[in-house]
Formats: structure tokens, sequence, C-alpha cells
């Protein structure tokens, strides 16, 4: 990372860069032995009181004393991708909200606020896509309102690590008492090659259906309830793919919505006893071509950041990380 100018180090920011992506230098005790420095790259969310709050990528922030800052400058925005569709922050955003949607909503503003009888955060959280109109200490004691008439917990899910993304948002949630959760990687890949890969796809069903059999393979709830069929048959073109297992729980299942050109992938399961043989492959292949024949052309699915498993899947199917979602949750004293 280069800082000189000249030939000497600077700091070249200031606490009207608050919002911008930044790189600095700073002198820690945290630092590698032997080292004086440790390096910091994100949004620059706030500097207050002689302290930067820099939010990384991941939606991790780090805390810096100005005092101890040797180099800092604006960092250029994050290179190109490389491969596979191009994809802007909102537009994502949307294709991945309509894929899962909630029984009730209500429009705050540009804020969506989403409730599914507690079914999953993501259908029970409000989706912040712009000016909630109103001073976000107001929107967000209406949003507190909002779930606890539900009898319900009070979470937005946000996002980091993209261009456009809610880096400001993540830091003022954190000083009105709200704190983060879950996190999440939201991966994006070209459809075609998923598609052509050499699965073996004789065994998947496919149905525009979700019967109980494939919900006895799902593991995200207890009892299923309306609110679990009605988010999971929501989108504009619902499939859901099975293999056959032993007895009435099949051996894998998988589903996909397809919007326009995205392909969204979700709840791909597989009985333990029969990993490693394919059988995830196989679904998100059938289901690839499915969405191929109904013109999609880009996919995009969510993965849990220590989901080790999942996460080589998805990279030897060239599933790359666009941005990363968060949610946060009230802290109630």
């Amino acid at each position: 990372m280069e800082f000189t100018g000249g030939g000497r180090l600077e700091v070249r920011i200031t606490s009207a860069d608050v919002g911008k992506r930044v790189s600095v230098r700073y002198v820690t005790d945290s630092a590698a032995a032997g080292e004086k420095f440790t390096d910091a790259v994100g949004v620059l969310t706030s500097w207050d009181n002689s302290v930067l709050l820099i939010t990384r990528k991941s939606g991790d922030s780090v805390r810096i004393a100005e005092s101890t800052l040797v180099a800092g400058k604006i960092a250029p925005a994050a290179p190109a991708r490389r491969r596979g569709p191009s994809a802007t922050f909102p537009e994502l955003a949307r294709a991945t909200a309509r894929a899962w949607l909630p029984v009730e909503s209500e429009a705050l503003g540009e804020w969506t606020l989403r409730a599914s009888d507690g079914f999953t955060r993501r259908a029970n959280s409000v989706l912040p896509l712009g000016d909630p109109g109103l001073p976000v200490a107001d929107a967000l004691t209406h949003v507190r309102a909002w779930y606890e008439a539900r009898k319900l917990p009070a979470y937005i899910q946000t996002a980091t690590g993209a261009e456009g993304t809610q880096e400001l948002l993540c830091a003022a949630l954190d000083r009105h008492g709200w704190r983060r959760e879950v996190s999440a990687e939201v991966r994006i890949a070209a459809l075609a090659p998923i598609g052509d890969l050499d699965a073996d796809v004789s065994a998947v069903r496919l149905s525009r259906t979700v019967d109980d059999s494939w919900l006895r393979r799902y593991q995200r709830f207890g009892e299923p309830g309306p609110a679990v069929r009605s988010v999971l048959t929501s989108g504009p073109s619902v499939w859901f793919a099975s293999v056959p297992g032993t007895g009435e729980v099949p051996a894998a299942i998988g589903r996909c919505v397809v919007d326009g050109r995205w392909a969204g992938f979700m709840a791909v399961e597989v009985d333990p006893e029969q990993r490693r043989r394919g059988l995830a492959t196989s679904v998100m292949t059938a289901l690839a071509r499915q969405a191929l024949d109904e013109g999609a052309s880009a996919a995009w699915l969510q993965v849990e950041a220590d989901n080790d498993g999942a996460r080589a899947l998805y990279d030897g199917m060239g599933f790359a990380p666009h941005h990363h979602y968060h949610h946060y949750r009230w802290a109630e004293a």
C-alpha cells in the first residue's frame, strides 16, 4: 500500500471525508511482531472526538485514535469484476428481496418494514434502500414500535462492501443501540456455466409447489405454519427441486426464483449422510437449466461466512462475493 507523497508519509484525509472509502496507516500495539504500523481499508463512517471509525468490506469496524495516524488517503473504488455478471447493489438488493417476500409489509419512506410471524430474519426485518423520510432516530423509534406491536424482535437488514452500500447506516445503528447479530455474503455468478456442469440431474424433480416431503428436509423452522409456505412460494417464478431419499424425506432439496435476468438459489440442503455425492450440484444444475430456459443469465445466492463446505461448492461453480449483508437487532435494555 503506497502512501508517500514527495518521499514522505502524509495524512491526506479529514473529517470532511466521512462516507468515502479510505486507506490509513496507524501505530498500534496489535501490529505483527517487529512491525510498527497497521493498515486499514474501508469506509470512513465517523470522525468524532479525535477517533476515526472505519468499516471494512466485511462489516467489521476498527476505531483509530487520530493521534496514532501516520498516513491516510482516499482509496480508489474496488476494481471492476473480471468475471461473471455486473450488478449494482440496489439492483441486486431488490432482486433478493423479491425472492423472499414477507407476509406483511409497510413503507416508511424508502424503507420497507417486513413481517412474517417470525419465519427468518430476512422476512422479518427492515429493508432500508434509501431515505426513511424521517431523521434516523425517529425512524428507528417507529421501527421498534412497529415490531413490538407484532410481538417480534426488531431487525434491520444492511449491507457493506460494494458501491452504494450502507456503512454509514451500520455505524448509526451501532450508535443508537442496535447490535449486529448475523452476517452473510451475497455472491453472484454467470448462470450458463452452472447449467453446463457435468452433473446427474436424472433424479432431480422440479415442482412449482412445495409439498410436505420437501418441508421435512428444510431445516429452518419447527412446525410449518402459513407464513412458512407463504414466504417460500413467493416470488416472480418459483421452482422447488428435490432428490428422493429413503422414506418420506428427500435426500436433497433446493429452491430457485427466476426474476428477469436473475436466478436466485436458496434452501439447498442435503441429508448429512449423503453429502459429498454431488447431490447439491445436481440440484443446482437442474434449477439453473430451468432458469436458463426462462431467459435468466445471472445467478445469486447467500451464504453464511462460516459455512466452509457451501463456500467451497460455490467457489467451484464460479460464484464470487458481491457484498456482505447483516442483520442488526435492537438491543433492548
